[in-house]
């Protein structure tokens, strides 16, 4: 067992008896929840406590140990052919904690233990909340997982499918595409193979579709992106030259592992391990990776604990959703970056915000959260249609008291997407705090003669999202309609 997962005895207890019998028929035809890890191989886990490490320092203290997560442990599949969504299962009642929770006379959500009633992490009214939204605007396919990024504490796990009434287990099932939410990952590694946040890459052409002409280097590369403005828009060839010129298949695989991709995560509810496919031979495909059309799939309450990451200044930890004891201590986290790289990926996020993909959606007049930081991520299938839209972030960026991740799949057409539901999922959850718990953030400005931010440019993917309604008052049936790009 790693340091990472040894949480206090006396929380292992109930959550060992509640779930005895969990992997009873969880493993979908397809899905991946076991891990397949070598006996006795463990993961290097780093000082939480040491947060001037050095980028060098905790390079080396990772590969000191052996790296689960560098090898798959099932085929992944291929997203074009094959992609799991197809093959989406339900968790039983048994499985599904959340399910099985009801009120005590406190107001908590709680399970029936041995020893009497064992409350939950989830808060009740944001749970009830976000519920409301995707019942409220009829969402084929939803989940929102919100999180405290300092405990891991779960604080809702929302879902809701028209298209499939009944189905549970979203927000823990791998089997949507990563899209552009992999550019956190190649991110981070650019980062730390030396490209800074400032640092330009010029580029023509590459908003929907790559091409190896388009990763050369060429006089028409007549726009010029940092790497900070390419993770705020989305800039899929800025990725692909910058993956293709700065790192290598291992580079890739390392910094995916660290994020816990093709790994197990921890939870009393079963959770499928996200998968990620590295191609080691072809180095357009590399590219393609890094820039989020790879073979890469990600669960909603995986998305969160990447928002965390950053949030945490670089430590991994893994969710919970039993209340602990107060008293108990905090259980050591995975120090997976470091404090300065972490930094670094959080002022890439805030672009997304402030000048990105989601600037539109974040500035709506009365909804802002101020300090918010994110990546979008859109990608659709095309036969049958499939519009996936994701949003991870956390808030405020100074002081983290939330992570989110949102994620949708919509029909042609459609009333919200994820962007605007990550959006609520942070200003509800930051409305539940106690008063006084937040240091109070500044508010963004932006230059009156700034151009309107470009959209979500992928292979497939389809513009920002239009501004729905509040949730009090969802759209009329009159649903949106989803373009797709040419």
């Amino acid at each position: 067992m790693t340091l990472s997962r040894a949480f206090p005895a006396m929380l292992l207890l109930p959550v060992f008896l509640l779930l005895v019998g969990a992997d009873e028929g969880s493993a979908d035809e397809g899905s991946a929840r076991d891990g397949g890890t070598t006996p006795g191989a463990e993961v290097a886990l780093l000082d939480a406590g040491t947060p001037d490490a050095s980028v060098a320092e905790v390079a080396e203290q990772v590969d000191a140990g052996v790296m689960l997560g560098l090898v798959p442990p099932v085929p992944v599949p291929s997203r074009e052919q094959d992609p799991p969504f197809a093959r989406l299962r339900s968790l039983s009642m048994k499985q599904d904690v959340l399910a099985r929770a009801k009120k005590d006379a406190q107001g908590r959500l709680v399970v029936p233990g041995p020893q009497g009633n064992v409350p939950l992490t989830i808060d009740p009214t944001l749970q009830s909340q976000l519920t409301h939204i995707l019942t409220d605007y009829e969402v084929p396919y939803g989940a929102v997982v919100v999180l405290e990024p300092s405990t891991g504490r779960v604080l809702a796990m929302a879902e809701h499918s028209q298209a499939q009434p009944g189905l549970r287990g979203l927000s823990t099932r791998a089997v949507f595409p990563a899209a552009s939410i992999f550019k956190i990952v190649t991110g981070t590694a650019l980062l730390e193979a030396g490209v800074t946040p400032m640092d330009e890459t010029c580029f023509h052409g590459g908003k929907r579709r790559l091409s190896e002409k388009l990763l050369e280097d060429s006089a028409r590369d007549g726009q010029c992106h940092s790497l900070a403005e390419a993770m705020g828009k989305s800039a899929n060839v800025v990725f692909a030259k910058l993956t293709q010129r700065y790192l290598s298949p291992d580079a890739l695989k390392r910094a995916a592992a660290r994020f816990h991709f093709n790994r197990e995560i921890s939870f009393p509810v079963p959770t499928d391990v996200s998968l990620a496919a590295v191609p080691e031979d072809d180095e357009f495909r590399l590219a393609q990776t890094g820039a989020g059309f790879g073979d890469v799939y990600l669960s909603p309450l995986h998305g969160a604990l990447l928002a965390s990451v950053a949030a945490n200044k670089g430590v991994w930890r893994e969710p919970i959703l039993f209340e602990p004891d107060p008293n108990a201590p905090l259980p050591a986290g995975e120090q997976v970056l470091s404090p300065e790289v972490a930094r670094d990926l959080t002022t890439l996020l805030e672009a997304t915000v402030t000048r990105g993909t989601a600037r539109r959606t974040f500035r709506e007049r009365g909804m802002g959260v101020p300090g918010a930081v994110g990546k979008t991520g859109t990608l659709a299938d095309r036969k049958p249609f499939r519009d996936y839209s994701w949003f991870v972030g956390f808030a405020p960026k100074d002081n983290p008291k939330v992570a989110v991740a949102a994620v949708i799949v919509n029909e042609p057409l459609w009333r919200i997407r994820a962007t605007w539901l990550g959006r609520e999922a942070m200003r509800l959850g930051l409305a539940r705090l106690p008063p006084g718990s937040l240091t109070p953030a500044r508010e963004e400005t932006t230059p009156a003669e700034e151009t309107p931010a470009e959209e979500e440019s992928s292979d497939e993917e389809l513009p920002a999202e239009e501004v729905a309604g509040t949730p009090a008052a969802p759209t009329a049936p009159g649903a949106k309609a989803a373009m797709t790009g040419p």
